[in-house]
């Protein structure tokens, strides 16, 4: 995703049994209410955490300085499970959990886990991290939170529930914040520069109404690890990890581009100037030589912050 940031109870080894162990009657989808269909965007989940996983092991290695050997690790906002694969991975002793509200992204993750050969100690959960993670039969050694809590009216109320999940001496590993992607120079020479910093904008008056407009939604100020302490956890460390994928782009990360630059396009078009419309329809034109398609100066630039906190032992 550009910017968005999405059943065994216990890491157990079949698929059949976690279906047999339903977390209640969830919803169907827990994100209907901003307009974005997380199980319609599973390629592009896939797409984005598959090109970035550079940056996830960079994050996993720090962890496992932070929590070595962890029994439970518990994925809270999977998605389709590719970070949940990469941890599972990075934490070779650890059962892992993936808990999503989206039954298609965990039959992904579930199968991922299968091709990669983690199933073993690899489970799902169909929950709404807003509805806590009760789910869950045993508490968690490490919580890793991937840009989910932003889509959670109250996000106070849901690390309070992320806190409550955790064994004594858990950590919660908060990945949110950090900087907006850039995929082109300012001036690319086509139409007026200073394009991404406009998209910016309409994105984050879109995202503000986004969380103004999620049930129970509640205003905080995004000091990640004064939250944190709040919910009864001590914030231990900060650390930003960097996405840097220079021009001259590979194929996979031209793709990712395509599918960024179209998604928001198609999802923030109502806020944009129709000149910086034309604009993307141009750099999304296969048959335009200044596409980015095609354009040599194409890369991927961008940051994402980890917050570590830890639970009193």
């Amino acid at each position: 995703m550009a910017y968005e940031h999405d059943h065994d109870q216990h890491g157990g080894t079949s698929h059949e049994h976690t279906r047999r162990h339903p977390l209640g009657e969830a919803p169907r989808h827990a994100h209907d209410h901003d307009h974005m269909d997380f199980g319609e965007m599973a390629g592009l989940l896939e797409q984005e955490a598959e090109l970035f996983s550079p940056l996830y092991a960079e994050a996993a290695a720090w962890l496992r300085e932070q929590r070595p050997g962890p029994g439970l690790l518990v994925d809270a906002g999977s998605g389709p499970g590719v970070v949940s694969c990469l941890l599972a991975d990075a934490f070779p002793a650890a059962r892992v959990v993936a808990v999503d509200s989206v039954d298609s992204l965990l039959e992904r993750a579930y199968a991922r886990a299968g091709r990669l050969g983690v199933a073993d100690r690899f489970g799902t959960l169909r929950a709404d991290l807003a509805e806590g993670l009760g789910g869950v039969e045993h508490p968690a050694d490490l919580l890793w939170a991937s840009r989910s809590l932003h889509h959670v009216g109250d996000q106070g109320a849901a690390l309070a529930g992320f806190a409550g999940a955790l064994a004594p001496g858990g950590v919660l590993a908060l990945l949110e914040g950090g900087l907006p992607p850039r995929y082109l120079p300012r001036d690319f020479g086509v139409g007026r520069p200073g394009l991404q910093s406009r998209i910016d904008v309409v994105h984050d008056e879109r995202f503000e109404g986004m969380r103004a407009g999620l049930p129970g939604a509640v205003a905080e100020t995004e000091d990640w690890p004064a939250l944190m302490a709040a919910a009864g956890l001590r914030h231990t460390a900060s650390r930003t990890f960097l996405v840097d994928l220079p021009a001259p782009l590979s194929d996979e990360g031209r793709a990712f581009v395509v599918t960024a630059l179209t998604r928001l396009r198609d999802t923030l078009a109502d806020g944009l100037d129709p000149d910086d419309l034309a604009t993307l329809g141009r750099l999304l034109d296969p048959r335009d030589e200044a596409s980015v398609h095609h354009r040599p100066d194409v890369f991927v630039l961008t940051a994402h912050t980890v917050h570590v906190a830890v639970k009193p032992e």
